[in-house]
């Protein structure tokens, strides 16, 4: 008969080994926190809402998302824009697949602390002065738990070592998870170090035009110290501009997809990657498209306004002033999938109506909600025929 402490736990050293792992990676990389869920790290999307709104206060590394868009407009492309200059900011090595440099030279600039483009700070609200001063340390950890509706699209202070368009970097100020961009500046090319271009070298009709993107990938994973943080960006994927007319086959693309997902949970803690696809080409209806969300981590769809789409609009801002009380949506967002909650069965998907809204600082992801019905003022006062008067309750 053996005597053992009853009530204590068995831990196994693996699982031991794996969250120190993770809290090595997330205490010595920039741009790198863990998660308030399970501790797994994660970075930024450079969009405070999409941040919110991917349930982890942040994107999972080891990860991938699939943004969807219909139409010709170019709101996909700002998304990636974001998620680029994201990671060039924090020091990250940022890849991204079949376009030039050109594309590099797009990147939005930091909006400057102490500048006079700053967002001036909202007057705070009766729950951030009542909330517990004793949890300061879980503050830079964001609004958790809140959902859309509460997301932090609105930062009063960018609290980052800000390096702008002249490359001056402000040591006194302490780093930041996520970054304010403008859309109307563009970063400098001295701080553009660690952006590389993966192009798409044409081959014979048989063989796989992604091999080549793979092996250079790889090299580069293998390559780099083991806290070195990758992100892959690929805009327009299968798109005719870009890529040969074998890369649409479902053998080819397929393929793809199996073996960068086996990178993503090889280098879990390593490498996030983000990718644009548009729906007018390949449409959800078709099977191919549906396996490639099957593939994919997370999906997010875009469908802006018929009106957008017929005038042909691309990123255009609704305003060129920041403080704007109130901006008109752009378009829908409906998010099928979400990373680790869709795999593990928790159900990824949202049923809530959301809305986008693209201004000069901000990509800003919220519910959607009816505007008052106009000339409605009495019943928005609650004065309508309904309400008793003083003379029908005097009997």
């Amino acid at each position: 008969m053996s005597f053992r402490k009853r009530n204590v736990g068995l831990s196994g050293p693996s699982l031991q080994s794996q969250s120190s792992a993770s809290e090595v990676v997330s205490a010595s990389t920039p741009g790198v926190r863990p998660s308030p869920l399970d501790g797994r790290p994660t970075t930024s999307t450079g969009t405070f809402s999409l941040d919110d709104l991917l349930g982890h206060s942040g994107f999972a590394l080891g990860n991938s998302i699939l943004i969807e868009e219909n139409g010709t407009t170019e709101f996909g492309a700002t998304l990636l824009r974001y998620f680029a200059a994201e990671g060039v900011v924090q020091g990250h090595k940022v890849h991204v697949l079949g376009v030039g440099e050109p594309w590099g030279r797009e990147l939005p600039g930091v909006v400057r602390v102490g500048g006079d483009d700053v967002v001036k700070p909202e007057k705070p609200t009766p729950a951030e002065k009542d909330r517990m001063k004793i949890a300061w340390r879980y503050e830079r950890l964001g609004d958790f738990g809140t959902g859309p509706s509460n997301a932090r699209a609105h930062p009063a202070v960018n609290r980052a070592p800000i390096l702008g368009t002249s490359g001056q970097n402000d040591s006194a100020i302490p780093a930041s998870f996520c970054h304010t961009f403008d859309l109307t500046k563009r970063l400098a090319p001295s701080d553009c170090k660690g952006l590389s271009f993966i192009p798409i070298r044409p081959v014979l009709q048989h063989m796989s035009p992604y091999q080549p993107i793979l092996q250079a990938l790889r090299e580069q994973l293998a390559s780099n110290p083991s806290t070195a943080v990758h992100r892959l960006v690929i805009p327009n994927l299968l798109s005719p501009a870009l890529y040969p007319a074998n890369a649409s086959s479902p053998q080819h693309v397929l393929q793809f997809l199996h073996s960068l997902r086996a990178l993503l949970r090889q280098y879990s803690t390593k490498l996030a990657v983000m990718m644009t696809l548009p729906l007018m080409l390949y449409p959800r209806s078709t099977g191919l498209t549906r396996w490639m969300e099957l593939l994919s981590d997370g999906v997010v769809e875009l469908s802006p306004f018929p009106h957008l789409i017929d005038t042909g609009a691309t990123t255009t801002m609704t305003s060129g002033n920041v403080n704007t009380p109130e901006e008109k949506p752009q378009g829908m967002v409906k998010v099928h999938r979400r990373p680790v909650f869709s795999e593990k069965g928790g159900g990824g998907a949202l049923s809530d109506d959301l809305v986008f809204t693209v201004s000069r600082r901000k990509f800003v992801i919220k519910p959607f909600n009816l505007p008052p019905v106009e000339g409605d003022a009495e019943a928005q006062r609650g004065e309508g025929e309904g309400k008793p008067t003083k003379v029908d309750i005097e009997f």
